[in-house]
């Protein structure tokens, strides 16, 4: 792996994509769940993830009744890395009774590859996650309110390489809600020094990505208070950080331009 992936630190995380679709009821007496995939970007031309279905575990307000809930989900495969830095996609939407959802589910298809340096290799997918990967979740519903919940996939840490052209799936994803966590967006300069950029609060690292091409990146799902950004840039450069950058709930702080040192 590159210089960049080893500074990926660890990041709140589970494992694999997710969605919802629709039900009707009274919105007096239900809430509507959105599910939404982004992706931290990995040192990878394509990681392409087969979804085949999706349920939620809920239960009503008095937290009785718990039932896993099949989704109508957009089956197909979905190359993650389309979606970072900031991109997502909608997988699905639902209506749900008022009350506690507990974890997803997520089932696998079997056609899932990842591409390196133009040549695309079968990810073997334990059957574990065939059956059924579970996404802890632990939100409670309010009747006529909508929620959107993203599921961050961390490409670079779900991959593993154990042998000559050997790669398993180990999804590692970390589920946000969004209502209850701010941003941290910017740009660094130049944005050939494509660095890992991680969010320190306190001694832990609670957040990772990879500038993209241009220089942008983008870091969601963080709880309001104050960080420090990293910057982990690839052979050339030196590392540097930004220190002090507040983070408030419901907002998205802005950094940069970032200037990356070139190395002496």
């Amino acid at each position: 792996m590159t210089k960049a992936l080893n500074w990926m630190c660890s990041c709140v995380s589970l494992s694999l994509l997710l969605f919802v679709a629709s039900c009707s009821k009274d919105s007096s007496q239900t809430a509507t769940l959105q599910v939404r995939l982004t992706d931290a970007p990995g040192d990878y031309q394509e990681v392409n993830i087969d979804i085949d279905s999706v349920k939620v575990s809920s239960s009503n307000t008095s937290g009785s009744n718990s039932s896993w809930v099949g989704l109508d989900v957009k089956k197909g495969v979905y190359n993650l890395l389309d979606l970072t830095n900031g991109l997502d996609t909608l997988l699905g939407t639902t209506v749900l009774p008022a009350g506690k959802i507990t974890q997803l589910r997520l089932v696998l298809g079997s056609n899932n590859t990842v591409k390196v340096a133009g040549q695309s290799y079968p990810l073997s997918t334990p059957s574990a996650q065939q059956s059924g990967l579970k996404i802890l979740i632990n939100t409670t519903l309010s009747a006529g309110v909508t929620y959107k919940i993203t599921l961050d996939f961390d490409a670079a840490r779900s991959i593993v390489v154990t042998g000559n052209s050997n790669y398993i799936l180990k999804p590692v994803i970390r589920s946000v809600v969004e209502a209850q966590i701010g941003s941290i967006q910017g740009t660094v300069t130049p944005a050939a020094a494509t660095p890992a950029v991680y969010a320190i609060h306190g001694s832990d690292t609670v957040a990772s990505t990879f500038a993209d091409d241009s220089g942008k990146f983008f870091l969601r799902g963080l709880a309001a208070g104050t960080y420090n950004v990293g910057f982990a840039p690839k052979t050339g450069y030196d590392p540097t950080s930004v220190s002090n950058v507040t983070v408030t709930v419901g907002n998205v702080t802005a950094i940069g331009p970032v200037a990356i040192p070139v190395h002496q």
